[in-house]
C-alpha cells in the first residue's frame, strides 16, 4: 500500500492535451486511511525539465536528484498505475508542497 509522502513510478499514459505524461516518479498527497480504502490514490508528478518555482514547481529529491513537483498536476490514478516505489520526501519538502497546493487551490 502506498503512503502519503511516498515516491513511486506511475504510469501516467494515456494524457490528454496539456498533462504530464509517460512513466515517472509521482508523490502520493492522500493521506494512508484513503489509500488503504480506495483504489486510487492522489499523487504530484515530478520532473527533471524545470527549475523550481513556487508554489507550482517545488523543490524535492528523488534518487538523489533534485526535482520539482508540478503542483498544479495533481490528480488521482488507480493503483494499478503504481510501479515500484523510488523514495520519500523530507518533511520539509512535505510542508513547501502543502503551501503549494494551498495557494493554488486557494485553501
Amino acid at each position: 500500500m502506498p503512503h502519503r509522502g511516498e515516491i513511486w513510478w506511475v504510469r501516467l499514459d494515456p494524457s490528454l492535451g496539456s498533462e504530464i505524461r509517460k512513466t515517472r516518479p509521482c508523490l502520493v498527497m492522500s493521506t494512508d486511511i484513503v489509500n488503504e480504502r480506495r483504489r486510487t490514490v492522489i499523487v504530484l508528478p515530478l520532473s527533471t525539465s524545470p527549475g523550481p518555482s513556487p508554489p507550482l514547481l517545488v523543490s524535492v529529491q528523488c534518487a538523489g536528484r533534485p526535482v520539482v513537483a508540478v503542483v498544479d498536476q495533481l490528480r488521482a490514478v488507480a493503483k494499478e498505475r503504481l510501479g515500484a516505489l523510488v523514495g520519500v520526501a523530507s518533511a520539509e519538502e512535505m510542508a513547501a508542497i502543502e503551501d503549494g497546493l494551498r495557494h493554488i487551490l486557494e485553501l
